[in-house]
């Protein structure tokens, strides 16, 4: 997983309207990029409607949040819509990007071990440098913890 102090290598993924993304697009601003497993799961809802709940005090604080999954456009727009969620969705259907920040790979899931998306999050300075990393994020917690870290 990458850690604080790495700026991670540019990558452009389309969000659920067919738009393409670079990360290097954010410089300048303070860039929240939260890895999740599954649109429309009961976790993964509950961390994308918390993010929600924080997303303006995010933009007050010149802050850009931005998901990622390896569900396709269709399913992020369906997520979007039924949720109305105020960010942008990534689709990393490949799971190149999240491989290489370390967000995909083997993970023990109730004592079986697996591979797929591991919830994390990563804070991106203006420079794009990482500068805080939320390991094993919790879906419950995770947007209060970000936005507590963001407001100091």
């Amino acid at each position: 997983m990458l850690e604080v102090g790495v700026k991670p290598k540019d990558f452009e993924l389309k969000d659920a309207y067919g738009k393409t993304h670079r990360l290097s697009d954010y410089l300048g601003k303070k860039v929240v990029i939260y890895f999740y497993p599954k649109d429309h799961t009961p976790g993964c809802t509950t961390q994308a409607c918390s993010f929600k709940d924080v997303n303006q005090s995010l933009v007050d604080n010149d802050v850009v949040l931005i998901g990622i999954s390896t569900d396709d456009a269709n399913s992020h727009k369906k997520f979007i819509e039924s949720y109305d969620l105020p960010f942008v969705l990534l689709s990393d259907e490949t799971h190149e990007v999240s491989s290489y920040f370390g967000a995909y790979g083997e993970k023990n899931l109730y004592g079986k071990i697996t591979v797929g998306m591991i919830r994390s999050t990563f804070i991106l300075d203006e420079a794009g440098v990482i500068e805080k990393v939320f390991k094993r994020a919790s879906a419950k917690t995770n947007a209060q913890s970000v936005l507590a870290y963001i407001k100091g």
